[in-house]
């Protein structure tokens, strides 16, 4: 689980715009049929509230779908910061053709943008501590790549992208195993050269894994008090990570508790769409 600064693979971009699409338009654009096929437009996009960008090739994808001779023109880049009434893009194009993709090219960017600017809230409220903070698989469903991306784009980090590229021990793979230090075990001589983390609900849990070969352990769930407690006993040896009840209000106490990661689905469930708008000239 350490930075994953990724470009999204085209062909996950091409999956979720050719879905998103399908959705929208179905057999076709009826109400834009109501425009002279030969009209052309000129279009901007404006941010109606500050944010952080992020979403620039999911929007330029609906349109390549939909018709490559609407053409963009973008004034910023994904990760930076806009204002309100600040200009984003520029489109040009066949007036049906901007109509029809209006929407879904701004649902991805308002969604897209909504993560990154909340991930870039929670990296400004731990600058200056020692700790990271990560995204979870608490994702829309369909799209985790993009929104793992979207993080990144705010300052944040990826937990693992799923099931299969690290392994998280939790309680209830504790409980079916039957320990701690025998699921470890089974962990390790399965996947030696995958990234292992277990997850503790207390002190005595917390001493158990250190007892193991394993070197990153989630504390689930512990208070501030809780969390320096497990920094003092664990004494720089694994690599502790925060996770539960994180919200802005508290990801400052926590972060200064000294854990090295704070994870929390705040990043990817609870967005909202920022607010922007495509304005015909």
């Amino acid at each position: 689980m350490t930075p994953l600064l990724f470009s999204v693979p085209q062909s996950s971009i091409e999956d979720n715009v050719r879905i998103a699409l399908q959705e929208d338009i179905g057999d076709g654009d009826i109400t834009a049929q109501l425009i002279p096929a030969n009209d052309i437009a000129i279009a901007t996009v404006i941010s109606r509230e500050a944010c952080t960008l992020c979403g620039m090739d999911w929007f330029d994808e609906v349109f390549r779908q939909i018709d490559s001779e609407v053409l963009t023109e973008w004034q910023v880049e994904d990760g930076d910061s806009v204002e309100a009434g600040q200009t984003i893009i520029s489109l040009s194009g066949p007036t049906r053709s901007i109509l029809t993709g209006e929407r879904s090219a701004l649902n991805f960017l308002q969604m897209l943008s909504a993560t990154a600017t909340c991930a870039a809230k929670y990296a400004k409220a731990v600058a200056g501590t020692n700790a990271t903070v990560l995204d979870t698989r608490k994702t829309i469903p369909g799209l985790r790549l993009a929104q793992k991306y979207a993080v990144t784009c705010g300052g944040c980090q990826n937990h693992r992208i799923g099931l299969y590229d690290a392994v998280l021990i939790k309680e209830n793979h504790i409980a079916a195993h039957g320990s701690i230090a025998g699921v470890i075990d089974e962990a390790f001589f399965l996947y030696p050269d995958t990234l292992i983390e277990i997850e503790v609900e207390n002190l005595e849990q917390l001493q158990q894994a250190m007892d193991t070969p394993i070197t990153r352990v989630l504390l689930d769930n512990f208070n501030p008090d809780e969390l320096r407690a497990a920094v003092k006993l664990n004494n720089g040896q694994l690599q502790l990570e925060a996770s539960g009840n994180v919200t802005l209000a508290t990801i400052r106490d926590i972060a200064e508790t000294g854990v090295n990661f704070i994870s929390t689905g705040a990043l990817t469930k609870d967005v909202k769409a920022i607010d922007l708008s495509l304005c015909l000239a």
